[in-house]
């Protein structure tokens, strides 16, 4: 957070220093001249102390956690709460919350290198926002699938909800904040290694009024959002709502979202896999990931079947089709084995 713009947002911050705790350490509260609250990603508890105002033994605006030994600003307790990286994006936030005009853009030579934007930086970000986000239930996450016929969500877990995720269109714009489904990315150890970004309108009832809508974080290549634990068979696809539309059929078969075509076909294969369901969207990208992983599964001695919707993906078959016809189009393309086993203990 170094820099003169740094620590004039910082001054101002503080002398907000309690507007501040109440937007980004909002489940905290007030005790004598601190704030009180679990850790500065906001988290229950009273470990963690924000100074309100000058005493002499303190500046306003600092803060100590006991637990942890951390300490900091309130510069510090917007990047930690919300999530954030880049410290343009932590400026622009904190300008935004003090009504103070953006500056002058400054000039490529004297941005900072691209290396402190690195994939390990985006990785810990997308932690930190995997930490910060909660339940989907009662949520705007919720209406949003349900408004897409995905109505049985049992078992997934790998799906949160974050209230005011931001949103910048380019490194020139300004930040926006949006509610937004966080899916986590996860290897086949169950770490998470990423996040997937999906802004929602405030209402639920689609995404976000956004150029782009999806973004991941972190790192996604041979990972996926997973629902279920594969063993011997599992089906992969892009898109989140593409798996859960055969989940709503197919409720007890593993799947795993792979967020594009080109990390569909990176999936690494679970070591007990033997059979593999490949959900083809209805494009050239789709038709390439599923001739990469043919080959792939081939080599590796995995059977590999592809599953084809009657329209562009899964959950266009599912919402213009409805759930008994979504069954009869996967039946005949399942193994036989499968179709008893995940197919014909579900309901018509």
């Amino acid at each position: 957070m170094a820099g003169h713009d740094a620590g004039d947002l910082a001054r101002h911050l503080a002398e907000n220093a309690e507007a501040v705790c109440r937007r980004y350490l909002s489940v905290g509260r007030r005790h004598g001249n601190y704030w009180l609250v679990g850790d500065v990603r906001n988290a229950p508890g009273r470990s963690l102390f924000v100074r309100l105002h000058d005493t002499a033994n303190g500046r306003a605006g600092k803060w100590t956690d006991a637990s942890t030994g951390e300490h900091g600003d309130l510069l510090d307790v917007i990047r930690e709460s919300l999530g954030l990286v880049d410290f343009r994006d932590v400026a622009d936030e904190a300008r935004a919350f003090l009504s103070l005009p953006r500056p002058d853009p400054v000039p490529p030579s004297q941005d900072r290198p691209a290396r402190e934007r690195g994939s390990a930086s985006s990785s810990e970000a997308a932690r930190r926002l995997w930490a910060m986000s909660g339940p989907i239930a009662g949520t705007s996450v919720e209406t949003y699938l349900r408004r897409r016929d995905l109505t049985l969500l049992h078992g997934t877990g790998a799906l949160r909800f974050h209230p005011r995720c931001f949103y910048r269109p380019d490194e020139d714009s300004p930040t926006e904040t949006w509610p937004a489904m966080i899916a986590a990315v996860t290897d086949l150890d169950g770490t998470l290694t990423g996040v997937h970004r999906t802004w929602l309108a405030a209402d639920g009832r689609g995404k976000a009024p956004v150029d782009h809508p999806r973004r991941a974080l972190g790192g996604l290549l041979g990972h996926a959002v997973r629902f279920g634990v594969a063993s011997d068979v599992l089906a992969a696809g892009e898109g989140i709502e593409t798996v859960l539309s055969l989940r709503q059929v197919l409720p007890d078969l593993p799947l795993a979202a792979c967020l594009s075509s080109a990390h569909l076909a990176a999936l690494i294969f679970p070591p007990l896999l033997r059979r593999l369901y490949v959900l083809r969207d209805d494009d050239p990208a789709g038709d390439h990931a599923v001739t990469t992983l043919l080959a792939r599964t081939e080599e590796a001695g995995i059977e590999c079947l592809v599953l084809s919707p009657r329209l562009a993906d899964f959950n266009d078959d599912l919402r213009a089709l409805g759930r008994g016809a979504l069954r009869a189009i996967l039946h005949p393309q399942l193994a036989p084995l499968d179709v008893a086993r995940f197919l014909e203990t579900t309901g018509t």
